[in-house]
């Protein structure tokens, strides 16, 4: 689905109005849903070692979600308790790989059996709105904690402009937003990485 909102010419006053635009478009996937095609997508694989560090990290959260591999996009599935990101081999650097798998591991950390962080526990929540904007905001910084922690480079904050877009909006509006999402991105991180 595709949607944005369009400027027009209302007929009756002659005003300016913005209206929802709203476009669909039917995809399948050519390799599973279609035969005798082949896919044109040409697919890039990388060969890396692991971070030890990295991996105590990951090894040491001890109630974490199922982590699944699938290339794609990375996700963390609240009702399923799951975590999906792509293999090492499909990140251009292994630090790439641990900071996406580090960001969906902190959002796990909201799930209701954990911390029950609002942006992972309520429902209708939506890409852009508040609600994500602030969720989004605690996975990115406690993202770059946990890289922090492991000595590694968090790659994944310059992927990410269109959230920093919707944190600057908020930001404009709270500006204790910042300090109440690195708190709850320091307890998440903590959860994840109890101190010994």
């Amino acid at each position: 689905m595709f949607w944005k909102w369009v400027e027009r010419e209302n007929e009756e006053t002659g005003e300016k109005e913005q209206i929802p635009f709203l476009r669909y478009y039917k995809v399948f996937n050519v390799i599973k849903q279609a035969e005798g095609l082949q896919s044109k997508r040409e697919t890039e694989t990388f060969d890396h070692d692991t971070i030890e560090s990295a991996q105590q990290i990951v090894r040491g959260y001890k109630d974490s979600p199922v982590i699944h591999h699938h290339s794609g996009r990375a996700v963390y599935f609240p009702g399923l308790d799951r975590v999906s990101v792509p293999p090492l081999k499909d990140c251009r650097t292994a630090e790439e790989y641990y900071s996406v798998l580090f960001h969906e591991m902190i959002h796990s950390t909201g799930h209701k059996s954990r911390l029950a962080r609002k942006g992972i526990t309520q429902s209708g929540v939506s890409f852009g709105d508040e609600v994500y904007s602030k969720e989004e905001l605690v996975a990115e910084i406690g993202a770059a904690m946990l890289c922090g922690v492991a000595g590694i480079e968090n790659t994944i904050i310059k992927n990410s402009a269109s959230y920093v877009q919707s944190w600057l909006r908020e930001l404009k509006e709270d500006s204790k937003l910042i300090v109440q999402a690195a708190a709850q991105a320091q307890k998440a991180a903590d959860y994840i990485r109890p101190s010994k």
